[in-house]
């Protein structure tokens, strides 16, 4: 099943993303997908706000991973744009199980290493402030996560 949600407002976002992260579990895998500009990154400082984070978020895109331990659970942050779908060395797969939530930017090109149960997002811009976010569960988990926060 598909959820499909319209945000006026980076605050809208940010609403959204808190409210996924009330339901939160280890090992929760987020993948974010969107235009530059889209509003990613906007949802993961939405998240990480609600974990109780109180560091500046920022896009990962010249580090590739940024770990946010200081919350509620821990957030790793990713960034795989620059990547361009070569994931040798860098050792993504093992935060899938490290017991945080993992928040993936760019993922549709890493899909080959995703993990089959994941919640996937895509953020499509209507205007300058108003999204579409296309909501897709892939698992039990996932499908219970949405049904009680959308």
């Amino acid at each position: 099943m598909e959820y499909k949600i319209t945000t006026r407002s980076v605050e809208d976002t940010m609403e959204i993303a808190q409210n996924i992260e009330s339901e939160k579990f280890p090992n929760m895998i987020i993948c974010l997908d969107g235009e530059l500009g889209s509003g990613k990154t906007v949802f993961t400082k939405g998240l990480a706000n609600a974990l109780g984070i109180n560091e500046v978020i920022t896009s990962p895109t010249f580090t590739i991973i940024k770990e946010y331990l200081y919350g509620e659970m821990p957030l790793y942050h990713m960034d795989v744009y620059r990547l361009d779908g070569n994931v040798d060395g860098v050792g993504i797969e093992e935060y899938f199980t490290k017991g945080g939530i993992v928040v993936i930017e760019w993922a549709d090109t890493i899909k080959d290493i995703l993990p089959k149960e994941r919640l996937d997002i895509k953020i499509k811009v209507l205007d300058e402030d108003v999204r579409t976010l296309i909501i897709e569960p892939h698992g039990k988990a996932y499908e219970e996560l949405c049904e009680v926060v959308l």
